[in-house]
């Protein structure tokens, strides 16, 4: 029988969460304004960005986030600005993203994003994934990204590393940011654009007459709006299904590890099938699980099985099931689904989603660190986390306008969303201005999991 790896003693006693939480004082607290063009809900990357582009076209924007800017997935993730491996619809709006990285880097300072190019690399396990990599370069072409195939001896040149990889994808042009750092620095820019944001203050409902949306009713009073772009992560679902938007969106725990300083191996990232490792700009390294997640099962898990049979199908091996979420988690059986808008509701009752990591998943990435660098040994860590990721069945997202008229949608980014969102914040502030998005969003629509469209799985990584 298969043992658990062993959890050492450091491992649990380890600082745990990012360091932005609900002890973190709010930043921004001011009033509320009476009316805005646009409500944003939520202060994720997509949300903060959404607001940027909607407030450098003129509009008057409000973004509300229940808990703290970057207090849950946007800061929590692998900090991987990556277009390698992307789902060929999403990769022109990620070579768009690396663009507006660039230029924030240049207007704030690469050191406040924790910008660097310093490439993406993809290690083979097999044969197979070297064919599956070299199906993926015709998409790269097509975009001008300079993604190219390595041979076992081109791959160990670059990354002095022990294991039998016949051979990686690499693309040089990919870059990495500090996740905790950079949507900060980005949310104050978007401020010095004329957004107005508030922390601590949760969107309750939506004020909706004659059939569309009116304003929205927050913990600290009502805003009149005629457009709502709801950028909730994992929270998403459960707010529009309460106003008869079902979206097929659930949320699964990716658990995250940071070392103490270590001697630089590779300024870049990479990963395989087992296991995933970034530099950081502290001098270590950010490791994680190269697939592996929990998923808690909870009544919209039960609801929408039919869209994620495929899905589960593809990652079964992966997938960690839990018999049921946290109180107070979006998917929780207790989770109240309707609420009365003038009192507290499920936004306020769990204000940030900050679950505790699995150690044994990251017990076994340290081993496999371990194997993979000899050298270095088994890495310390200072410091272990995890998040709730929102992932929908197809593992793109949903970028449009919902059936409510007024409500947008800028949510599901399954895990690839810090790289990708500032392009998803250009496209989402066109989109609701009207204007033409500059790419296909046909695959991002949010009709396609009710109109008879072949589920169409993208990457997993």
């Amino acid at each position: 029988m298969h043992q658990p790896p062993f959890i050492r003693l450091s491992d649990v006693t380890m600082q745990t969460s990012i360091p932005i939480g609900l002890a973190t004082p709010p930043a921004f607290t001011g009033p509320l304004p009476e009316a805005v063009d646009v409500a944003v809900i939520g202060g994720g990357i997509a949300g903060v960005m959404t607001a940027h582009f909607l407030a450098e076209r003129g509009q008057r924007v409000l973004v509300c986030e229940k808990g703290r800017i970057a207090g849950e997935q946007s800061g929590r993730n692998w900090g991987w600005i990556r277009q390698q491996g992307r789902d060929p619809a999403e990769l022109p709006i990620m070579v768009e993203a690396l663009g507006h990285w660039k230029s924030f880097a240049q207007r704030l300072g690469a050191e406040a994003l924790g910008f660097r190019q310093t490439g993406v690399l993809y290690l083979a396990d097999g044969a197979d994934d070297l064919e599956d990599y070299a199906a993926w370069l015709p998409h790269a072409r097509a975009n001008g990204v300079d993604t190219r195939l390595l041979t076992r001896a081109e791959m160990r040149a670059m990354l002095p590393i022990e294991g039998g990889w016949p051979g990686a994808l690499w693309t040089a042009s990919d870059a990495r940011g500090e996740p905790f750092v950079a949507l900060p620095a980005l949310a104050a820019m978007a401020a010095g654009a004329g957004v107005v944001r508030r922390e601590g203050c949760a969107v309750r409902a939506l004020d909706i007459a004659a059939g569309r949306v009116t304003g929205v009713v927050t913990e600290a009073g009502r805003v009149a709006c005629a457009r709502v772009v709801l950028a909730g992560g994992a929270w998403s679902a459960l707010f529009a299904r309460a106003h008869g938007v079902a979206l097929p969106q659930l949320s699964v725990r990716a658990s995250v590890a940071a070392t103490v300083p270590l001697p630089e191996v590779f300024a870049g990232g990479a990963a395989d099938g087992r296991f995933a490792f970034r530099r950081r700009a502290d001098g270590g390294y950010t490791l994680a699980p190269g697939g592996a997640h929990d998923f808690w099962i909870g009544p919209d898990a039960v609801r929408g099985l039919r869209h994620y049979l495929p899905q589960l199908r593809r990652d079964l091996r992966s997938t960690r099931f839990r018999a049921a979420a946290p109180a107070g988690y979006p998917d929780a059986w207790t989770t109240p689904r309707r609420w009365d808008a003038d009192r507290p509701g499920p936004f306020e009752a769990c204000r940030m989603l900050d679950p505790a990591p699995n150690m044994a998943f990251l017990s076994r990435v340290q081993e496999d660190f371990a194997r993979a660098f000899p050298a270095l040994g088994r890495p310390q860590l200072a410091r272990a986390w995890a998040g709730m990721i929102d992932v929908m069945p197809d593992t793109v997202p949903v970028l449009d306008e919902s059936p409510l008229p007024g409500l947008f949608l800028a949510t599901g980014l399954s895990g690839h969303g810090f790289g990708i969102g500032p392009g998803v914040g250009r496209v989402m502030a066109d989109l609701v201005m009207g204007n033409a998005p500059g790419h296909d969003l046909s695959r991002f629509r949010y009709g396609r999991f009710f109109d008879g469209t072949p589920m169409d799985l993208g990457p997993a990584l």
